[in-house]
């Protein structure tokens, strides 16, 4: 049986419509025609240039990614430009991009929800609820309540991290978790009415550091709160197409923040 582009997306909104996606979003197949055949998908978190030649090189006619390749409008399409490059690589190949962003972001399997897994999270639900029982973030409670310095050396360990950035730790107990992949900042709020004893998240700016007693902040990086969601799409599609050859990007790290230590 021949799939198209058409089918490949249906199953990825069938996880986490379009229709759930932030109005600044722009989720969904942003090269290419619907009508397009697909054999082979090549996932990544990023859609870079370096990106778009390796499914050249691997034989890919589509790339799934979970960050949009094109987030508004473009006033030219040059390959001087990281997004031009990319574009213009992809046309020439015939090859379609796709992305599932906030749409994965905001059902309860997906970005924050891989998120909750790590840290096996219980009774666990969505932090800041849309009207259609959608949203973005998520609240749990861990297995045992954990000092401080105990659920920093669990977020270390479960997101493979060397370095966290945190709010000052307090005294108590920590027993109710709230998590957001990628900038979530903005939620700081929902995590405290939640009851939070915790909030985990990325892109944290500076004064949201300076936080009330009994609450907690950790900043582990945009991309490493997000990089789940590769293997939940790619095993999506593995699922559902079984004669796919697919495959995640042989340089998955395409984080652009570099740490030195």
């Amino acid at each position: 049986m021949r799939y198209k582009v058409k089918d490949v997306a249906a199953v990825i909104e069938g996880f986490a419509p379009l229709s759930v996606q932030e109005g600044w979003d722009n989720s969904g197949l942003c090269v290419g025609s619907p009508e397009d055949e697909v054999t082979s998908v090549l996932f990544a978190l990023d859609c870079t240039p370096e990106l778009v030649d390796e499914a050249i090189d691997c034989g890919a006619d589509m790339i799934i990614t979970h960050h949009p390749l094109i987030f508004s409008g473009l006033k030219k399409i040059s390959p001087d430009d990281l997004t031009g490059a990319a574009v213009m690589k992809a046309i020439r190949a015939g090859i379609s991009i796709y992305s599932a962003h906030t749409n994965a972001d905001k059902v309860l399997s997906g970005v924050s929800g891989a998120m909750a897994s790590r840290l096996s999270l219980q009774n666990v639900e969505i932090l800041d609820m849309d009207v259609d029982g959608t949203g973005l973030g998520v609240v749990g409670d861990l297995p045992e309540p954990l000092t401080p310095e105990q659920a920093l050396a669990l977020v270390k360990e479960k997101f493979s991290l060397e370095v966290v950035k945190a709010s000052r730790p307090g005294d108590g107990l920590i027993s109710r978790v709230a998590v957001c992949g990628g900038s979530g900042g903005s939620l700081i709020g929902a995590a405290k009415r939640a009851g939070a004893q915790l909030y985990i998240s990325g892109d944290i700016s500076y004064h949201n550091f300076f936080t009330p007693e009994g609450f907690m902040i950790m900043d582990i990086g945009h991309y490493e709160s997000e990089i789940e969601i590769v293997d939940i799409l790619f095993s999506l599609i593995k699922k559902n197409f079984p004669t796919f050859a697919v495959r995640i990007t042989q340089n998955l790290n395409s984080n652009p923040i570099y740490y030195y230590f």
